[in-house]
Order: C-alpha cells, then structure tokens, then sequence
C-alpha cells in the first residue's frame, strides 16, 4: 500500500488583541476667535468705566464729608455737660443779683444785676457763636491763618475755664506765625486734641502748653503738649485707628470718645498737606505734633 504523503500543519493566526473600545476625545470644532471691537466701541467702554469711577469717588468724598462733619458733633457733644454746667454758673450771679435787688427795691443793686447780666449774655454769646461756628460745615478753601488765633478759638470752643480743672494753659505762639490751611478743618482738630488733652488731665494737677515754632524747609510744627496720664505703648501704634478708643467706658460724659476723632484729624492734616505725630509716656504725658505749610 502506498503511503500518504504528510498532511501540511494548518497555521492557525494568534488572536487579536482585544480593541480599546473606549470613545476618544470628542472632535474639536474649530473657533472662530470673536471680532476684535472697533474703536468707537472701545471709547464707549472706557467712557462709561470712567464714569462710573468719577461717580464712585464723588460718593466716597461725600462719605468722607459726612463722617468729618459726624464727629465733630460727636465732640461738641462730649462737651455738652460742661458748656451747661458753664451756663449754670454764669446764670447763678445774675439771678441772685436780681431777687435780691426785687427783695429790696434796691435801685443800685437792680443796676448791678443789670450790668452783670449784659457782662454774662455776652459771655455766653460769644461762647454760642464759637460752638456754632464750630459746627458749620467747611468751605473747602484754603488761606493764610494766623495760629495763636486760631489756638485761641479752640481753647475758647471748649467753653470752660481750665483753672477750674486745676489745668494751667501756656501759649507760646508768635502772634505772626501763619500757616496755610482750611481755617474750621484745623480749628476741628485743634479742638478734638484740646479734648484729649484736658480728659487725659482731669482729676490731677496739670499743664497744657501749645507752642508753634516754623522749621527750615518751610513748614510749621504745632505741638499740644499735656502732662496728663499718657498712653501705653501698646496702644501707641494704634491710637490714630479708627474706632480705637480707650475712653469707650469712661464713667462720665465729657471724658469718653468713639475712636473717631484722632483718625479724622490725620485724614484732615493730611488733605490740608501735613503730618500728625505723636509722642507719649506713661504718667507723664502727651505731645500731639502738626507739620503745615507755613503761610508766605
């Protein structure tokens, strides 16, 4: 029998490797990058942008009006107890005087009683029309102020005689000596220091001097100096804070404050082109110093 030849090995193909069937990234349609704006339209945007910058920075300056005008009411209001307790005293003489010339028919003691309250509505006049001076709103303009004047009618603004405080008030001002500046602005913050100054000394023996000296790059210092309680060092560097007061929960009227006063007086210093500084130790004192432009 004839052999068969050998059968061929049928080769049989390796599998295939299973296919990735997970979906590929979505095509990408092409952008169209927008139209790039014209000129006019660039103006338009940038004149309503500014716009509203002009009416944001107008609403900010009258905020900032505003809150000057606020706390300078809030510090004729801590003096509120001792303008009517200042009052009081000029009305008692005046009513005595008058029963007693009534009582008697005295026509030289009715004269008396009528000088002394012509001499006592004048006082208190004078002291009504500096507080209400005081209170008006400023005029924003700047002009040559004389400094012992203007100091002058912010110890009078205080409306209290500081002998009675046991306070000894010393000026050492050159009647000439000017500055240029927004008179009722540094009056406020003549006055708000004044405050400070006469509160940091009730209670106890003391000095207040302001003293005005002109420096040699053209400047003027104004130094309020007390010899009061004096303010810790840790609260040194926070002292011209807004909202920082150490007086918050004084136990009378005329010696607490609303953190307002000291932050409003740099803000003005430094629109009127100045500087505010202050130095203090503890039982010792308090210098408060201001740089102006002196006047020519």
């Amino acid at each position: 029998m004839a052999s068969r030849p050998p059968k061929t090995p049928v080769r049989i193909p390796p599998p295939r490797p299973t296919e990735d069937r997970t979906p590929g990234p979505p095509l990408q349609t092409p952008q169209v990058p927008p139209p790039a704006p014209d000129a006019d339209t660039l103006a338009k945007d940038e004149y309503a942008l500014q716009a509203q910058l002009d009416e944001l920075a107008g609403q900010f300056q009258q905020i900032k009006s505003q809150l000057r005008h606020a706390q300078k009411l809030a510090s004729i209001g801590t003096t509120a107890a001792v303008i009517a307790h200042e009052f009081n005293n000029l009305f008692t003489p005046v009513v005595a005087y008058a029963r007693q010339a009534l009582d008697t028919a005295d026509v030289e003691l009715m004269r008396i009683a009528l000088t002394k309250t012509l001499e006592r509505a004048a006082t208190m006049r004078q002291m009504a029309d500096r507080v209400i001076g005081l209170a008006k709103q400023p005029d924003g303009a700047a002009k040559t102020i004389k400094v012992r004047e203007i100091v002058e009618n912010a110890v009078g603004c205080l409306c209290r005689d500081l002998d009675r405080d046991n306070i000894s008030l010393n000026l050492q001002i050159d009647p000439g000596l000017a500055v240029r500046a927004n008179e009722n602005q540094l009056l406020q913050v003549l006055f708000n220091l004044l405050i400070n100054a006469r509160q940091a000394m009730l209670g106890r023996h003391g000095r207040l001097t302001v003293d005005a000296v002109p420096t040699h790059d053209g400047r003027v210092e104004i130094n309020v100096r007390d010899t009061g309680c004096g303010i810790d060092r840790e609260n040194l560097d926070r002292i011209f804070e807004p909202f920082f007061s150490t007086k918050q929960n004084a136990d009378k009227p005329d010696r607490r404050g609303l953190g307002l006063g000291l932050a409003i007086c740099r803000d003005i210093i430094e629109d009127l082109d100045g500087t505010i500084d202050v130095a203090s130790e503890v039982e010792v004192g308090t210098t408060f110093t201001i740089s102006l432009p002196q006047a020519d």
